[in-house]
Formats: structure tokens, sequence, C-alpha cells
């Protein structure tokens, strides 16, 4: 009876040795098909070869004698052989394994364009429900394509399908049914040899085309863009408008926006680049709005608007310090403007008044001309900021002059005053025209008392002192100055106070322009480390940079960014923030956002912002905006529905196409690995015929009684022969 044995299941590419022994009796396997032939040598195998090579010289010498009964001698031997070899047949038990289907799902933003999305939801249902009437198939779904990332980086199926395959066997893959517009960005690059193994596994890849191909649409693009500029100057910018689909030809107007607000339109022609200046009003951040009219075809508008952010520089800050006197303080002021890289430094120092009568020849003083003319009448203007340190008024500047920084100021300059014991007398520059714009005065008193400067509750909500210090337990301590001029304010915020509480630091707006006012020199300290020292670099760093109007340093302000995938609003002010702010959509939709108080004078808000697109925020007195996405948005730089993109891949691996609203849904097949694909109106699935051996039956070749009845008769016959 046949000896069946069983062994572990393993698949046809599994590798098991197949030419092992079995228990030490095995010597051979020999496979036809799903049979195999083992061999059972009943003897070693040196001593056959030994026994064979022998017969095998005797039946050759009988060969040459023309003895008779050769042939059945013969058949003896190989059935004596065979007898001794012992053969057993062995039979595998397989069990085949489903093939996998693959639907590949694209639900990137443009397959919600138009009806995609609902076309896409009802071809995912038939491909499943036609799939479901194969039992040797197992399906399975992966979408792909979506993310905060798409306008960058574009749709992303191919990545999806990888990553969803990599836990199947692709041998068992028997296709890929894509569901998408065409348009998909992470294609590999098809080669001209071997183009079916492009993903690794030979299997068809179709594609059922969602929307309608025959639809053009209009397009935007920005082909060279600022990302700074300098401010008071214009930036160029390059763009193109091409009509995706039809004949390029005639003209479009595209309206530009700058922070909201509209600026000139122009009329370009289609199809050719042009470029625009567009003008940089102040620093920070300036966001343009470019849109294009609708074209004749419109998929999507989306396209036909690109925003632009350029960061406002300027260009060099000029500086004017003028010190009345030497003294300690003034190398510190000198050298502080001089490390910053941003600011051009004009400083003069007034040695000799002109009331100073000696008789020193003027050959030998190291002095030269105070150019008072073209410093405060020619370019005035031309400065960015003014810093008067000690300066006393001893007639050196006329009335007329004084009245011309006034106007300077209030057209937009600044001026700081840092005041010494002279600003008490009958000197300062409070007894001149500039008192005009001045929200603080001397009483004529001066303080020599150590004081330690402290934060007003407006400066620890004004940005140029906010965060001077990371707590009150911090700002204690601060090293201590010992002077201070006495002064009253009528205006403007005071920042900081000194002894008995009396101002030290006013910052005040006046007309377009800035002042900031000062009411001790003894900052000198700070920068000499004494008792500690304090913050005097970022201090003065601050106070410029508000007083030439910044935008990070603006008291009452509103920012918005965005930030992966994230809006983030934050609204600075020095009273009582709003509630809520309303963020406009991309898409129109308006969002009304709670503020939250982080302190410093500092609230923020924040929400999703998957969309590309402008977004826009209100507080009720300001609006600010933040441009999201790239500046040409991959994923709509062609919105038309086109099987072009994927047609290599679906050529090198035998795919097929078929456009959803044309000739009806296509029939799924399952053909043969040689055969064909696809064909007009049905997508192929291949079967791979893939195993699993779970066992194997072995049973005797040649039964030992039966091989030595042969035997035995093959010699009787031979012997019979012979002896006729």
């Amino acid at each position: 009876s046949p000896n069946r044995s069983m062994c572990p299941p393993f698949s046809r590419d599994s590798g098991n040795d197949r030419s092992g022994n079995d228990g030490g009796q095995m010597n051979g396997i020999v496979t036809i098909g799903a049979f195999s032939v083992a061999l059972h040598p009943l003897l070693p195998w040196w001593l056959l070869a030994t026994l064979g090579g022998a017969y095998l010289a005797l039946i050759l010498f009988a060969f040459a004698r023309q003895a008779r009964g050769t042939l059945w001698r013969v058949v003896a031997g190989l059935l004596i052989t065979g007898a001794l070899l012992d053969p057993s047949l062995l039979e595998e038990q397989r069990a085949y394994q489903k093939d996998v289907a693959v639907v590949l799902v694209d639900r990137s933003p443009s397959q919600n364009l138009s009806n995609r999305a609902q076309e896409t939801n009802a071809a995912l249902a038939e491909v499943r429900r036609q799939l479901g009437l194969f039992p040797d198939l197992e399906v399975r779904v992966i979408e792909g394509g979506g993310g905060s990332d798409t306008a960058e980086k574009g749709t992303e199926l191919i990545g999806a399908l990888q990553r969803g395959l990599a836990d199947v066997p692709l041998r068992r893959l028997a296709g890929v049914i894509t569901i998408s517009d065409g348009q998909v960005h992470d294609l590999p690059a098809v080669p001209s040899q071997n183009a079916a193994n492009v993903l690794g596994f030979d299997a068809p890849i179709h594609l059922l085309l969602t929307g309608d191909p025959k639809k053009g649409d209009r397009r935007l693009m920005l082909t060279e863009a600022p990302s700074f500029g300098l401010v008071g100057k214009p930036v160029e910018l390059k763009f193109r408008i091409d009509d995706l689909g039809s004949d390029q030809g005639g003209s479009a107007m595209v309206t530009i926006r700058r922070d909201g607000q509209s600026l000139p339109p122009v009329t370009v022609p289609i199809g050719e680049e042009q470029t625009v200046e567009l003008p940089i009003e102040h620093g920070g951040q300036n966001v343009f709005e470019i849109t294009a009219e609708d074209g004749p075809q419109e998929i999507t508008k989306v396209n036909n608007t690109a925003v632009l952010s350029v960061n406002g520089v300027r260009d060099r800050l000029k500086v004017l310090l003028i010190s009345g006197e030497p003294y300690p303080g003034e190398r510190v002021w000198r050298n502080l403007l001089k490390s910053d890289p941003s600011v051009d430094l004009i400083h003069f120092t007034i040695l000799r008044p002109p009331n100073k009568q000696d008789a020193t020849p003027i050959n030998e003083l190291a002095l030269i001309s105070f150019p008072i003319d073209e410093l405060f009448d020619i370019k005035l203007k031309q400065f960015d900021l003014i810093i008067f340190d000690r300066f006393q008024h001893l007639g050196i500047l006329p009335d007329e002059y004084f009245y011309h920084i006034v106007d300077y100021v209030k057209n937009g300059g600044a001026v700081l005053e840092s005041a010494g014991p002279s600003s008490a007398g009958q000197f300062s520059l409070y007894r001149t025209p500039l008192n005009e714009i001045f929200s603080a005065a001397p009483t004529g008193d001066v303080l020599t008392e150590g004081f330690r400067p402290a934060l007003t509750e407006v400066g620890k909500r004004h940005p140029v002192t906010a965060d001077l210090a990371k707590s009150d337990e911090d700002a204690a301590h601060w090293g201590r100055w010992f002077r201070q001029i006495v002064a009253t304010t009528r205006g403007g915020n005071t920042l900081m106070t000194g002894a008995d509480g009396l101002p030290l630091l006013v910052l005040d707006h006046v007309g377009k322009g800035r002042v900031a006012e000062l009411f001790s020199d003894q900052l000198w300290l700070w920068s000499k480390g004494f008792e500690g020292g304090g913050p005097q670099a970022e201090l003065i760093r601050r106070v410029g940079h508000w007083l030439m109007q910044e935008p990070e340093l603006e008291e009452e302000a509103l920012s918005a960014t965005v930030i992966d995938g994230r809006l983030e609003v934050e609204r600075r002010s020095l009273g009582n923030q709003p509630a809520t702010v309303d963020a406009t959509m991309p898409d129109g939709r308006v969002v009304k956002l709670p503020l939250t108080d982080i302190g410093h004078g500092k609230a923020t808000a924040q929400t999703a912002a998957p969309d590309q697109g402008l977004y826009r925020v209100n507080d009720g007195t300001r609006e600010a905006f933040a441009a999201s996405g790239a500046l040409n948005s991959l994923e709509f730089r062609d919105p038309r529905s086109s099987a072009a993109p994927m047609k290599p891949l679906i050529d090198a691996t035998g795919g097929g196409v078929q456009v959803y609203e044309e000739a009806g849904w296509p029939t799924i097949r399952r053909v043969s690995a040689k055969s064909e694909r696809a064909g007009r109106g049905w997508f192929g699935l291949k079967q791979n015929e893939d195993y699993v051996v779970t066992g194997i039956d072995q049973s005797p070749l040649i039964p030992a009684w039966a091989a030595l009845l042969l035997s035995l008769g093959a010699v009787l016959l031979a012997w019979k022969r012979e002896g006729r």
C-alpha cells in the first residue's frame, strides 16, 4: 500500500530544497509538474556504480560477440537497477492562493473639481461590484493624493500605491485599476527596456479617467518672483497667462492688490511672459494678490490667482548722532549704533561752541566746520533718525533749522533725545521750537541718587520693552543709574520709570513721525556691567527700530502667517484685546477665531488652513494677510482631465484607459499571464496561479515483488534465447 508522508506547507517560490534526503534514505528527486520521483537506494552509490560498471562491461562484451539474449539481459539489468534504487512517486498537495486586485483611488484636491468626486465614488462602487464576482480575487482599495502639501508636491499616487502594497506578495498582484483625473506627479521614469518591471511587479495598471478631457482652463503662472525688496523701491514680477486646451491668443486683464489695496490693473497678451513693477511701501511682509480675469473655459479659478509675499527691507538706515559734549556715554552710543550692520552712522561731537573765546589759532584746532546747512537743510530728509545726545542749544543751530526738524518729524522722520544735566537748564532743547514735538519736558530739577530703571504697566505690553525682562524679579537685578532729569509728561507712552517713579523713557507718535525721550545720561553704566548691567544694547536697538517704524515693533498691530497648514494670528495692543477676529478663507468662508491673551500685550489665535491662497484677518480696525501654498500650485498647474501623464506607465504594464463618461463601464476580466491585458471596453486582471504546498503523498513507483518477477522473467527470457 502507498506510504503517505506529510510535509510542512511551502510556497512554490519559497526556495525549499527538494534534493535533500528523507531520514538518510532519500538521495535524489526528479520533478515533473506536481509529481516528483524520489530515489531510496538499497546499496551505497559507490557499490551500485561498481556493479553497474561491471554489468555494463559484460553487456558490451556480449554485444561485441553478438551473443543471443543480450537485449533481455539489458532489460533485466535495468529492472534490477531500478529495484535497487527503490523509486517512489511524490505528489504535492497544493492550496492555490487568491490574487490581489488593487483599486487605486485619487483623492487629491483636483478631484473635487466639477463632478469628479461624485464620479470617483460611483466608479469605485462599480469596480468593487465587478471584482466581487471573482471568488479567486482579494480586493484592496488604496486611497491617496491628499494632504496639506499637495500645492507643492502635487498628487502622489504611486507612493501611496507602493505603501499599500508593502505587505502584499507581488507575485500575487493581478493588476491595479486607478480611478483618477490622470494628473499624477510622482510617476517613475519609464525606461525603454524592461518597462514592464518599472514598479517591481508584472501586472497591468489601468486608468478609469474622471472628468471631461475635452474641457480647457485658464491659468496664471509666476515665472520669476522676488522674495524681498528695498522699501521705497519697486520690484519686478514676471508672469504668464495660458489658456490650456485652446489656441493661445487675445489678451486678459490682470488686477493686483497690495495688502488688500487695489493697484492699477494691466492688460496683457495671452501666452507671453510679462513684467510688472510692484511697489514696496513698508518693511516686513508686503502681500500681493495677482488675479487674471476668467478665460473662455474654466475648470477652476484657483489657478487664476497667485499670492506673493515680498519682505520689505531697508537699505542701510541712516542715523545722525550729535553729541553735545564728550562724556563716558558718548562712545557707548557710537559703539551700539556702529555694531548694527543695517545702520549707516554719521556722528558729530560739539567740542567748540560758537561762544567759546580763546587765542588758539584756527589752523591749530583739530576740528572741522560743523556742516549745519548741509545736515539740517539740504540732506535732512535723507536721514531715518536723528539722535541728540546731551545736546545744548548754544546758538549752533538757528531756530530756522529747528523748524526744519519739526517738519521732518511730522512728515515721517524720527528724533531721539538723550537728556543730560544741561537739558534742565536754559540751554535745553526744550526751549527751542523742538518743544512742539516733545511729549514730556524737564522741570529744571536733576536727581543724583541711585535708582533702578523699572518697566511701567504700559512698558510691560509695549513691544520695545515688553520682554526685556522675563519677570519683575529679573528686572529687579538690573544695575542702578545715578542721575535723572525730572520731567512731566503731557502725552505719549511712558515705558520706563526711574527715581520716585518719574518718567525715564517716553515714546510718542507725532504726525507721521516718532519721537523718543530718555531722561538720563547714565545708560552707559549698563554697558560697563555696573552691578550686573542691563539690556542696554537690545533697548537701544528696539527704540531705534521703533522710531524707524519697523512693523515687528508696532504697539498696535495685527499679523497673520500660515505655518504647516495652520493659520496663526497675533494681535498686539497696549489696551484691551478684542474677544475674536474674523478670518476669511481663500474660498470666501468667514471664521470667527477666539483670541487668547498670552501676556506682554499679545493675544493669539489659530485654525486649520489646508487650502492654498490668501487668508484675510480682521479685528474691526486692522486687517492682516497671509499667503499659503507654493507660488504656482503643482496640483492646479494643469487641472484638465488627461491620461497623458500616466500613458507611458500604462503602456509599459499592458494596461488600458477608459473615460468615465464614454462607452459606459469597462468590463473586468481574468486573463492569463501571456494574454492581452486590456482591450476596447474591458480591463484584464492577470491570473497568477500562485499556490502553497500543504503536503506530499509518497507511494512506491515499482513494488518490490513486481520488480523481482520482471527481473526474473527477463533473465529467463535471456537464458532461453541463448539456449537456442
